[in-house]
């Protein structure tokens, strides 16, 4: 039986692809873990499939490197196609502009051993940055997936959001299928579409409602390839918009059916007090910067993630900042 399964969800990767799996050779691995890698293409147009074909020829033997198609566009039914073919308890998932450590894997499946309660855990990621962030970017970092929560492994509080990123977790086995439903709420990224985003966030709020703990595990590193089109502002308000929508499908995991009017008022009016509380602090009705507008973006839209969709979502969109898209 294989002790751990590195996963990479993957849509027109055929150019990403090879420097990751580069670095996936070069991993220093204990004589006694067994391994594998499971590339899930995600309805690729471009040469993925051979791309992974032609390394499956030169690809050491005893590391079985495996490919899926997956043709439901999301992350999330590409993560689901994977769990539903490996048997190892535990999976890490890489997304392809992402670089592990040289000990990546080993730190991943020992933190498992040393946590066998812990239905998933996170990894620290650093970015490497195409262009220069904008001022105050470590701000917002943490939406695009570059997470430094200090040097000491920890519990995430169950009474709290923050939870670890999508790239670099991984998730046991036995949590998954005993807490993350068949069918997702959020598709996440499709392609180059962010409007379901939050796939990552809702199946980890799954396990933890299940009674499983999340852990942050700062000895597992990553690398997060970050191009300069992801810190244009176009792109950035779009993310933080979709982030904020998602607000209430991922907040409904978390209650009871008959519960959810009540949680609608409380988090409303909490969504409503931040939003306030952001344009005092800040002194800008109007944001002049792209960290502050983003900022304000996702308080906006968490607070109207419930209505989103009806014409009275129109109303509020007006808040938006759209100086900044270009």
């Amino acid at each position: 039986m294989t002790d751990f399964s590195v996963v990479i969800c993957t849509y027109n990767g055929e150019r990403r692809l090879p420097i990751l799996l580069e670095r996936l050779r070069s991993q220093l691995i204990p004589k006694s873990l067994t391994w594998e890698i499971l590339i899930v293409d995600n309805n690729s147009h471009d040469q993925t499939a051979q791309c992974i074909r032609d390394y499956q020829h030169q690809w050491p033997k005893h590391i079985p490197l495996r490919y899926l198609f997956e043709p439901r566009q999301g992350l999330a039914y590409a993560r689901r196609c994977a769990m539903g073919s490996v048997s190892s308890d535990l999976v890490g998932f890489l997304d392809d502009d992402t670089l592990p450590a040289e000990d990546w894997v080993a730190q991943a499946y020992q933190f498992g051993q040393l946590h066998p309660q812990a239905g998933a855990y996170g990894s620290a990621i650093d970015g490497q940055y195409e262009s220069k962030p904008p001022e105050g970017f470590e701000r917002i970092a943490s939406c695009l997936a570059i997470i430094q929560r200090g040097d000491t492994p920890f519990q995430y509080h169950t009474k709290q959001g923050v939870l670890p990123a999508g790239a670099g977790m991984v998730v046991r086995r036995r949590a998954w299928f005993t807490c993350v439903p068949t069918e997702p709420a959020l598709s996440g990224v499709c392609g180059t579409s962010l409007k379901t985003k939050g796939e990552d966030i809702e199946t980890l709020s799954h396990i933890r409602q299940g009674g499983w703990p999340i852990w942050h595990n700062p000895q597992m590193r990553l690398l997060h390839s970050i191009p300069a089109n992801r810190l244009r502002p176009a792109y950035l308000l779009d993310l933080f918009q979709s982030i904020g929508v998602s607000r209430y499908p991922l907040r409904c995991v978390r209650y009871r059916r008959w519960q959810r009017p009540l949680m609608l008022l409380a988090h409303g009016l909490n969504d409503l007090r931040k939003l306030i509380i952001h344009i005092l602090k800040t002194k800008q009705f109007h944001p002049t910067d792209i960290v502050t507008a983003c900022e304000r973006t996702l308080l906006v839209h968490s607070f109207m993630s419930p209505i989103h969709g009806l014409s009275v979502g129109q109303t509020f969109r007006s808040i938006d900042t759209p100086i900044f898209r270009s």
